[in-house]
């Protein structure tokens, strides 16, 4: 029969097997501990091997240098060594001069763009100004070729009233009701009432007499380089191939054509260059 353990029999026991797990425990971990510095100790040797290999290899350069190249200690490179090492140089004036040199070339550069800036201004204005005397010279030409239409006009035949009646519409640039209507007028419109007789206001052989076209009814009368023309007429009183005196009854006022009531269009050319009737007669 088993003997009964006390309660300090039993506590004994448990520290002998406590202690007994701790130096098994400690045991385990010294020997972990040796191996590992053993591995750290090896490897500091390897390194200071390696490191002990390349010193060698660099001395042993250094002295295969020195034996085969006497140059480094030759008496000529110790005098150059010498020569430069006794300049006397001012790190002041070559940062000035530095900046100089610098600033030369930015001022080079910014006078150069600015030349050309300049240039290309010039031209431009060179071409606006040639543009605007060509322009004038165009105008004054044409004005010119006008004035000269209507004094040779005037100088080579004369002029009487076609028709008494109020002026509706001048020659040249106007504005207009409908759209039909050109805004750029050849001629000046006389209104007058629908069959009021037209006189002819010069002499001249009738050298077209049509009724188609936006003119309607219409005459052309040419007198040497000067034509005269008679539009929207509701009666023609002559025919092509006709002369006609001053003053002679030709045709009657209408609203035939591109019309917008009963008016006669006259209209005045010097070699089929048109005039303003107003500048040659006072209708």
């Amino acid at each position: 029969m088993e003997r009964a353990i006390s309660v300090e029999e039993k506590i004994r026991r448990a520290e002998e097997i406590y202690e007994k797990r701790k130096q098994g425990t400690n045991r385990q971990l010294t020997t972990v501990s040796v191996n590992t510095n053993k591995e750290k100790k090896d490897i500091k040797l390897l390194k200071k091997m390696i490191i002990q290999i390349i010193v060698s290899m660099m001395i042993y350069l250094v002295i295969y240098a020195v034996q085969n190249n006497k140059y480094v200690f030759s008496e000529d490179f110790t005098n150059k060594v010498n020569e430069i090492l006794s300049y006397d140089t001012n790190f002041m004036d070559l940062y000035n001069n530095t900046k100089n040199k610098i600033m030369s070339l930015f001022l080079e550069k910014k006078e150069e763009n600015n030349n050309e800036q300049n240039a290309i201004g010039g031209a431009i204005e060179e071409n606006i100004t040639n543009e605007t005397i060509d322009i004038s010279e165009h105008q004054q030409v044409e004005l010119s070729q006008i004035e000269q239409d209507i004094q040779n006009i005037k100088n080579t035949t004369t002029f009487i009233k076609p028709l008494q009646g109020v002026i509706s519409s001048k020659f040249g640039q106007r504005d207009t009701a409908t759209g039909t209507v050109p805004k750029n007028h050849t001629g000046t419109d006389i209104a007058a009432n629908l069959g009021t007789k037209i006189i002819s206001a010069t002499n001249g052989e009738v050298v077209l007499s049509s009724e188609e076209g936006d003119y309607g009814k219409h005459l052309k009368i040419q007198i040497g380089e000067v034509s005269v023309i008679y539009a929207h007429c509701n009666n023609l009183y002559v025919k092509q191939g006709d002369i006609v005196v001053q003053g002679q009854e030709i045709a009657e006022v209408g609203s035939t054509g591109n019309s917008t009531g009963p008016h006669l269009h006259f209209e005045i050319r010097y070699q089929e260059r048109k005039v303003d009737p107003e500048s040659i007669i006072e209708l």
